[in-house]
């Protein structure tokens, strides 16, 4: 899901990484996501060798082993995976957020995260109140925080209160407070990239939405569909709140001296009525959150990139009216993860139909010859065809 962080699709596919989570894999490039766990078992070679009698058995072993790992994850629960709790005060109590009390909002998750620092600091938590003193800096806008346990914080980059296109970026496993910023340098990697792109007149936003507990990237629950149908509902309700939020009037004003450069460029700008144009980002796992979500999401895009699937076969079973995206770099080792569904024991295992498949009917574009980290990294053809989605110039978007 995480960049978004680091995230793992399935167990097996990622050690200590995820959307923020610990380190990459040695051969990484410095990501700001970490890498999955199969050391051996992640590809290693160009996918060119497959013709290959040799490269087609080297092909089925790893599969093996990666179901192999994906069932012992859920047969055999890792004792290591539970998170120390950590204390911090409940969340603020804030009415419902509108543009007019944005800042009041901002201000109160800020006090928030000042007093989880001092919260965890007394209670030997170091590392964890040197993360919540850094969310409390004045500089930061947060819509939600709360510091208990492994944390949820949503960040927002940009003038969401007169925002004309919204991104909203899900992460995947392993993403936390703890973890956090190399999920929210995905976020600023983006929102610095749509500042330069958009046309005259075009605000922006990006919300980095950490509003659920992801799984651990070891863990019986990266395979499975749980942490993710917990989410579902909340991402629902979240993206909701978030389009009654942007002041339309403001917008309203701006809208016919915007229709002729947004005509030129091939971008649709959300009208006053409309309300703002939100896209919807998903990374590895949490592109199985959005999938579980789609339905009664009132979003213009879904992408989903690094994406282990989403638990259905195609796009249409999806059931919304979004348009639907999927994208994977050439050096992803999502690419090897076994993309299956089936019952172990009285649970679902696995997401399904590959995104990237032609039967699974998403619009598929170019994403470089980056890793599974690198879909935010700045010069990258991944960033460029997710600020051209975000921005409705679908025209220009590139395909792979």
């Amino acid at each position: 899901m995480t960049t978004v962080g680091r995230t793992t699709g399935v167990a097996g596919a990622s050690s200590s990484g995820g959307a923020g989570e610990p380190g990459e894999s040695a051969d990484s490039s410095g990501s700001d996501y970490s890498s999955g766990p199969t050391g051996p078992i992640e590809p290693t070679g160009p996918s060119g060798f497959s013709g290959t009698k040799k490269a087609r058995r080297t092909h089925r072993l790893r599969r093996a082993l990666l179901a192999t790992v994906i069932t012992g994850a859920v047969v055999v629960p890792l004792s290591g995976a539970a998170r120390p709790e950590i204390p911090a005060p409940k969340p603020a109590v804030l009415a419902p957020v509108t543009a007019a009390t944005l800042d009041e909002a901002y201000a109160a998750n800020r006090a928030n995260a000042a007093e989880a620092s001092r919260m965890a600091a007394a209670n030997g938590h170091r590392a964890r109140a040197a993360a919540d003193r850094a969310m409390a800096d004045p500089s930061r806008h947060f819509l939600t925080f709360d510091g208990r346990g492994p944390g949820l914080a949503t960040e927002v980059f940009g003038d969401l209160a007169h925002a004309d296109r919204i991104a909203v970026l899900v992460p995947g496993s392993d993403t936390s407070i703890d973890t956090y910023d190399r999920f929210r340098n995905t976020a600023r990697a983006l929102h610095e990239r749509l500042t330069r792109e958009a046309p005259h007149g075009t605000r922006t936003a990006v919300v980095a939405w950490l509003g659920y507990e992801t799984p651990g990237t070891i863990s019986a629950t990266v395979a499975t569909a749980g942490r993710a149908e917990d989410a579902a509902p909340k991402l629902r309700e979240f993206v909701r709140q978030l389009r009654a939020i942007p002041d339309r009037t403001s917008s309203a004003g701006r809208t016919s001296s915007m229709s002729g450069a947004s005509s030129m460029s091939g971008a649709s700008k959300g009208s006053a009525e409309e309300g703002p144009h939100v896209s919807l980002l998903c990374h590895s796992y949490g592109s199985v959150v959005c999938g579980r979500a789609a339905s009664d999401l009132d979003v213009d895009d879904i992408a989903l990139i690094g994406s282990p699937g989403t638990g259905v076969d195609t796009a249409g079973a999806l059931h919304t009216a979004a348009r639907v995206w999927a994208a994977r770099g050439g050096d992803d080792w999502v690419a090897d993860v076994p993309h299956v569904r089936f019952d172990l024991l009285g649970t679902t295992v696995g997401f399904g139909t590959d995104p990237m498949s032609p039967s699974f009917g998403a619009r598929v574009f170019a994403a470089g010859d980056g890793g599974h980290s690198d879909y935010f990294r700045p010069g990258t053809t991944s960033l460029t065809n997710l600020t051209r989605i975000v921005l409705g110039e679908t025209s220009e978007v590139t395909h792979g």
